[in-house]
């Protein structure tokens, strides 16, 4: 029983990063490029999984979330302000302006299956999501997330073998990676929307009251059927011939296995966007308390307390208002983009030299060479996603066009290579017990 209610609390990352970005950007790129980027979502899946269970770690050994001991190792003064706003900035206002974009996919969803007006399932589903967060425990969310993700799962998979794909090139494009002209920049997408931010903060303040050995039996395979849910969109994507769009994939669902395929498609689509509906504001308190939270004020902190249920209510708030109005918050999605941007590298790195620290986590908590070396080569292309995000950013605030897709990866390259060097330094102090 330990081991299911395991991994039903770590079904919570899974249902996190499968949202509406998810699907598409995963569909766009099996309809683009085929079953080719499968490969892309097996690696964001193994480097998804190696953060989140630094950062569980690093939780269970220290006693303290993530966001605590970013404070708490950060120097005073400017520094430290520079990180709390920065972490502040990319969580809460990342959350807040991707939560319209996850109300808008489970809408949807829903319109699909009921044919309700947007504007009222908009206040539903933020309706059922507030219920949620308000009357619920860890546990509880944690169980209708696991059931979420078991009915999204089932929607995906099933569809995706009703297709029939060949099996041998499914393991070939999963295993053998490959770049075809024009697909850089989805590769980098496909990895940010399965390696994101806001989940490390999320899955240390799960790890809170968890043994490691827990942690090390549910959270892989959760996070594994997570990943195998994302190349399951894939593989739905690329039954579209053309430019991808939710009523073109509809439309060739119905025609290739019948109406069926699009209640289960939006079946799927509303699992995920109510997921993410109520992880983005459940992430953002978290992230607020373990930030802010002291013993004098521990109360008004949990989760029933008034400044918790303050934080993920107006984050809920701000999406289903721009749900209702239709309108996209552009400028606040730029700006999240450029703060995720650069938070996703430093807490990676943040993680990396921790885990590695054998001051801080004692030797029986360090990790194998190889795992610290898988690691590193995930936290050094979370840098070089962090460089390409914050590259994008600007460009669409100045306005110009992109550099060529290999020109911005060639320098995000160099730039994660340059910055990456005193880090492998200092892991390597570390697990000699040097820093």
């Amino acid at each position: 029983m330990k081991r299911l209610a395991s991994i039903v609390m770590w079904s919570v990352i899974a249902g996190a990063f499968i949202g509406p970005g998810t699907v598409t950007t995963a569909a766009s790129a099996g309809a683009g490029f085929g079953l080719s980027l499968l490969w892309t979502l097996a690696f964001s899946t193994v480097a998804c999984l190696l953060l989140q269970e630094a950062s569980a770690r690093v939780t269970i050994l220290s006693g303290c979330e993530l966001g605590a001991l970013l404070r708490r190792r950060s120097r005073e003064g400017w520094r430290r302000q520079a990180m709390l706003i920065l972490i502040l900035g990319a969580i809460v206002l990342g959350c807040a302006a991707y939560q319209a974009g996850n109300l808008l996919g489970a809408v949807v969803g829903a319109e699909r299956l009921t044919g309700l007006s947007p504007a009222l399932l908009t206040l539903a589903i933020g309706a059922g999501a507030a219920l949620l967060l308000w009357l619920g425990t860890s546990r509880v969310i944690a169980s209708v997330f696991s059931m979420l993700v078991a009915v999204m799962g089932f929607a995906f998979l099933l569809t995706a073998i009703r297709l029939q794909p060949s099996i041998g090139e499914i393991i070939h494009s999963a295993l053998v990676p490959s770049t075809p002209q024009g697909s850089g920049l989805l590769v980098i997408g496909l990895i940010g929307t399965t390696v994101v931010p806001y989940n490390l903060f999320l899955g240390s303040g799960l790890a809170r009251g968890q043994s490691l050995k827990q942690v090390r039996f549910g959270l892989p395979v959760a996070i594994i059927l997570g990943g195998v849910i994302s190349g399951a969109i894939l593989i739905v994507g690329s039954a579209v011939s053309e430019q991808f769009s939710y009523d073109g994939l509809a439309a060739v669902l119905d025609e290739r296995l019948g109406g069926w395929a699009q209640i289960l498609f939006g079946v799927g689509l509303f699992a995920a966007g109510f997921t993410s509906a109520i992880s983005a504001p459940w992430a953002a308190a978290l992230t607020t308390r373990s930030l802010f939270a002291s013993s004098s004020d521990s109360k008004a902190w949990g989760t029933t307390g008034w400044r918790y249920r303050v934080v993920w209510a107006s984050v809920l708030a701000s999406g289903m208002v721009f749900g209702i109005i239709g309108v996209s918050p552009i400028p606040a999605i730029v700006l999240a983009q450029a703060l995720n941007g650069v938070l996703l590298p430093v807490v990676a790195i943040f993680l990396l030299i921790v885990v590695n620290d054998r001051k801080a986590v004692g030797l029986d908590g360090l990790g194998s060479w190889l795992n610290t070396t898988l690691l590193m080569i995930t936290v050094w292309i979370t840098v070089l996603l962090g460089v390409t995000n914050v590259a994008r950013a600007a460009v669409r605030v100045v306005g110009t066009d992109l550099p060529t897709e290999s020109t911005l990866l060639l320098i995000a390259a160099i730039v994660a290579t340059a910055a990456f060097v005193p880090v492998a330094k200092a892991v390597v102090k570390g697990r000699r017990g040097e820093c």
